[in-house]
């Protein structure tokens, strides 16, 4: 063979052995990329199970610190139910929601004036139950707080009114700002009559927290998707994608009339 031959064989050699290490390289890298990502989504998830898990154990202690308390006329099994509303009405809206959800709030900006012109009129009975499934899902406490604070405005006939200014005023749900009692007190403000120091010292010392806790508790055991679940003298109207406003309002009238 011809030290030309030779020569070109050992340039060819080398080539593929140069290509041959640049793709373990490659490999090697992708493999560790591979690896360390991993690492990163077990450590991210981790993460996640210790702050719920510690979020859950911290709420779990408060909530059961203290009899339960049901606010005043609250009715039902187990008194859960805060009602708004004359008992004699012919129709009942039966509502589970979270103040810190972000679907109630829109469920409750489009069906407001709605629901009060006919709770007013006495053709309709509203039957609320309160839910903290968002300090489950996001962790802190705003939606129990704020259920508190609610319970604590029934207590003297101000609920409807506090009810739709928490609603209003309603952080981002991220936002856990309803576990500041400061800002539950705040808004009491926007309620005549409702900022008294019995309101200040039931929200202060969570009068009614073991009270929500078993109204959630209410909530996980009923086999409910979410908030809000609302329900027209039974049945599940939330997830009729047909249903306004008016379409209420006209089943409430004929139930009235019937």
């Amino acid at each position: 063979m011809s030290e030309k031959n030779r020569q070109g064989k050992r340039t060819a050699r080398e080539r593929l052995a140069a290509e041959r290490e640049k793709h373990d390289a490659a490999e090697r890298r992708r493999r560790t990329l591979i690896v360390g990502a991993s690492v990163v989504c077990v450590l991210g998830l981790a993460a996640v199970i210790g702050v719920v898990a510690a979020n859950v154990g911290k709420d779990a202690g408060s909530d059961s610190a203290g009899p339960v308390v049901a606010p005043s006329g609250a009715q039902g099994k187990d008194a859960l139910v805060i009602p708004a509303g004359q008992d004699g009405a012919k129709s009942t809206l039966t509502v589970w929601e979270d103040f810190r959800c972000p679907a109630c709030k829109t469920f409750e900006d489009a069906y407001r004036s709605t629901i009060h012109e006919l709770t007013d009129a006495g053709k309709l009975k509203v039957e609320y139950h309160l839910a903290t499934i968002i300090d489950g899902n996001m962790g802190g406490t705003g939606s129990r707080n704020a259920a508190n604070a609610a319970a604590c405005a029934q207590d003297v006939g101000k609920f409807p009114a506090y009810h739709d200014v928490l609603y209003q005023n309603q952080p981002p749900e991220t936002d856990d700002a309803f576990a500041k009692n400061s800002r539950l007190l705040e808004l009491a403000g926007k309620v005549e009559g409702l900022d008294t120091p019995a309101f200040r010292t039931c929200v202060e010392k969570g009068t009614h927290n073991s009270w929500v806790a078993k109204s959630n508790e209410a909530f996980q055991k009923g086999g409910f998707t979410g908030t809000p679940t609302v329900l027209f003298n039974g049945k599940n109207i939330y997830q009729d994608r047909t249903m306004t406003p008016a379409k209420l309002k006209q089943m409430v009238e004929e139930a009235d009339q019937g």
